[in-house]
């Protein structure tokens, strides 16, 4: 599907995104974004979907992809699970270098910065939805995230 939206709109440059995941590989970066003539396209590495923003929208394949250690289900269920809500980068701590905001056995109240999701240049602090231990931190620093994603676990 995504191959037939590519070829209906002649602004996608197919190419361009080829040449953006071989850069990633290339030169150990993440994520890369770039944005022309008002189409913006962003390449990560490790996420199951790199995505357009502008005229239209179209999935493209990473050039690597994260091996899951816990089945995506069974994290849906769990109910200290922390998600993302809304598309950005996490980073664990305030600032480059810094100690991460959590750690797995922090001991939180409600309310307590997680972390950061970084949208549209502006850093959103993520609050604990509820008093606990964190057990699980299931993303790394400076981590491209999808609205929705498990981010932690708090119990």
């Amino acid at each position: 599907m995504a191959k037939q939206k590519l070829a209906q709109n002649p602004e996608v440059d197919q190419q361009l995104i080829h040449e953006l995941a071989k850069l990633l590989d290339e030169t150990g970066l993440t994520e890369i974004e770039i944005e022309r003539d008002g189409i913006r396209v962003r390449v990560a590495r490790g996420r199951e979907i790199s995505h357009m923003v502008g005229a239209s929208s179209a999935a493209v394949p990473p050039p690597t992809t994260a091996p899951t250690t816990t089945p995506a289900t069974d994290l849906a269920s769990h109910p200290g699970l922390v998600t993302s809500p809304m598309v950005g980068t996490a980073y664990l701590g305030p600032e480059p270098g810094a100690m991460p905001f959590v750690d797995v056995g922090s001991k939180i109240a409600a309310g307590d910065t997680l972390l950061i999701v970084e949208a549209m240049k502006t850093m959103n602090q993520i609050p604990a939805p509820r008093s606990g231990t964190v057990t699980r931190i299931l993303v790394g620093d400076a981590q491209p995230v999808e609205f929705g994603e498990p981010l932690m676990i708090i119990e």
